[in-house]
């Protein structure tokens, strides 16, 4: 199968997961095990792991774009899928937690408040944009069509990073109110 058959290949698949994904993670996002008669224990440990891991992928991003400037290709490729692994991992403990946990509110009043809600909303909105995004500058380099990789690269990276930093963000905003 040559190159341009590939890219069509996995661009159907990477349509596929950017609907799937923020869909399902929507709908298990209101489901809580405990009002469908789980006797769950909520996993109230994850929210500062998560968000560690938030971190984790943004000091993976700036090492991995330090790593190609540097010319060590292979180190990039493995930081930007180690990256990948972390966004994944978030993602299941994000659900996990909110499957077994009450969402918990801001409390802080006044203009924190829209500093909140507006890095939150940013965070949320971007956290779904980025995902065809990585997905495709991912496989644009595993396919070796570099300049393209790298055209997308330009613009996936900060929206990565913004939605990585935020992550953290939010958390620590939102970490005085946990129950």
């Amino acid at each position: 199968m040559n190159k341009l058959a590939q890219e069509r290949k996995y661009k159907k698949i990477i349509t596929t997961l950017s609907i799937i994904i923020p869909i399902a993670v929507a709908a298990l996002f209101g489901v809580n095990l405990k009002d469908l008669g789980f006797n769950v224990e909520p996993l109230t440990f994850l929210p500062p792991i998560y968000a560690s891991i938030n971190g984790l992928t943004a000091v993976l991003l700036i090492a991995a774009v330090i790593a190609i400037k540097k010319g060590n290709k292979k180190l990039h490729e493995q930081l930007n899928t180690f990256a990948i692994i972390c966004s994944l991992l978030f993602l299941l403990m994000y659900i996990g937690y909110h499957m077994t946990s009450n969402s918990t509110e801001f409390g802080g009043e006044g203009t924190i408040k829209y500093v909140y809600y507006f890095i939150l909303i940013t965070h949320i909105m971007l956290s779904i944009i980025i995902i065809p995004f990585v997905l495709l500058t991912y496989m644009r380099a595993k396919l070796g069509n570099f300049a393209a990789h790298k055209k997308i690269a330009k613009i996936t990276f900060p929206m990565w990073l913004y939605v990585a930093v935020t992550g953290v963000v939010v958390y620590l905003m939102i970490s005085p109110y946990y129950v």
